[in-house]
Order: structure tokens, then C-alpha cells, then sequence
């Protein structure tokens, strides 16, 4: 019996001493990824992807930079960020606790693309046979031509919709207009002479006339 009491308790000596050893190999690897702006300030780098080297482990940087991963004595964790330089740290076997932190810079990287040609032909070969097989006849310059009418434009300018750009810049000079006359009366046109000029002449064109409708 006293034998068993003995071996019982090397044997969760031996164990507690082996879960310590191999807890000391555990790092809590924390910190924060920044960069410097145009102002030459410290700014937080967020989304910035911190990976272990050579396994699926990982994280990303928060919205303010911060970052916490589990790692192992050894590894190495990877900083990479679209549009900044690769950043590699080793995680030493000095230290003298499970908690590590960090405090990564990231610098600006610039990526020189090859250039792009795009072709509507898979090859230069392809786009001079059809470029020269193309029928350029009176027919088709005839119909260039109506397509450019000045009136022709104006109905498609009166027709087309407006992109997302021109709505929103029609949208912010609306309220525009409103906040500057917050508080008060807006001036009445009526007695205004240029906008007795601008509906004289739009009269005169015919803006006001009823369009007729299609049957």
C-alpha cells in the first residue's frame, strides 16, 4: 500500500512538472500594428493580417491596431498588409513569462505593376485582320454622323439618367442651398432679372410646350 502512495505521487509530481515545462513553450503573443501618415503621426494599422509562418494560425489587427494571438517559442509571426511591406518576428526562447507584447511598424510599400494592354482581339495578328477586313462604307459613316447630331446628344443628355456621382453632387448642392438661407425667407425670383432672362429664353425654345405622347 505505502508503496502504491509512493508511486501515485511521483508519478503526479513528474506530470505537474511536465505540464509546467511544456506551458513555459506557450506565448501570448499581444500588441499593436501602426504606421506613419503623410503628418509623419503614429496612426493604428488595422485589418493587418498577423500569421504564424508555416501553419493555418492566425489573427488580425483590430480597428485601433490591437492584436492577440497564441504562439508557440520558435514560431515566427508574419505582419502583411495590401500595400505595406512584409514584416517578419521570431518568437525568442528569452522570456520570462506566457505574456509578450509587441509593438509593430508598418512602412509603406510601393508596388510597381507590369503594364497592362487590353486588346478586343486575343492577339495583334487577330486585331489587324479584323481592323482591315472592317467595312467602313458610306452606310455606316452616314449613320455615325446622325448618331453625333447635336440634337441627337441633347435628347440622350434630357433622357439618360443621372450616375451616382451626379446625383450626389446635385443632392450636396441642394442642402447647400438650403443651409444658406437656414433660418430665413429665400429671395423671391420674381423680382429677380436674370431669371426673367432665363424664362424668356426658355420659353422661346419651347421648354414649356406639351410634349406629344406616343400611341
Amino acid at each position: 500500500m505505502r508503496l502504491s502512495l509512493i508511486f501515485i505521487f511521483c508519478f503526479v509530481i513528474t506530470k505537474s512538472l511536465i505540464s509546467q515545462e511544456d506551458s513555459k513553450d506557450i506565448i501570448q503573443f499581444s500588441g499593436v500594428v501602426v504606421t506613419i501618415d503623410e503628418y509623419g503621426e503614429m496612426i493604428p494599422l488595422p485589418y493587418t493580417t498577423v500569421a504564424i509562418q508555416g501553419t493555418s494560425r492566425g489573427t488580425y489587427a483590430e480597428i485601433d491596431g490591437f492584436f492577440s494571438v497564441v504562439a508557440e517559442v520558435g514560431d515566427t509571426m508574419v505582419f502583411s498588409r495590401i500595400g505595406y511591406q512584409t514584416v517578419k518576428h521570431a518568437v525568442v526562447d528569452t522570456f520570462d513569462s506566457n505574456f509578450y507584447s509587441w509593438y509593430q511598424i508598418m512602412s509603406k510599400d510601393n508596388v510597381l505593376l507590369p503594364e497592362a494592354v487590353i486588346y478586343p482581339w486575343p492577339s495583334r495578328e487577330h486585331y489587324k485582320i479584323e481592323f482591315l477586313a472592317m467595312d467602313v462604307s458610306n452606310e455606316l459613316r452616314q449613320r455615325a454622323k446622325e448618331n453625333l447630331a447635336k440634337e441627337i446628344l441633347a435628347q440622350m443628355q434630357n433622357s439618360v439618367p443621372a450616375d451616382g456621382g451626379e446625383a450626389y453632387s446635385l443632392t450636396v448642392k441642394n442642402q447647400i442651398e438650403e443651409f444658406k438661407y437656414s433660418g430665413q425667407y429665400k429671395p423671391q425670383n420674381i423680382f429677380n432679372i436674370a431669371s426673367w432672362a432665363q424664362f424668356v429664353k426658355a420659353w422661346k425654345r419651347g421648354d414649356f410646350k406639351r410634349k406629344k405622347t406616343k400611341e
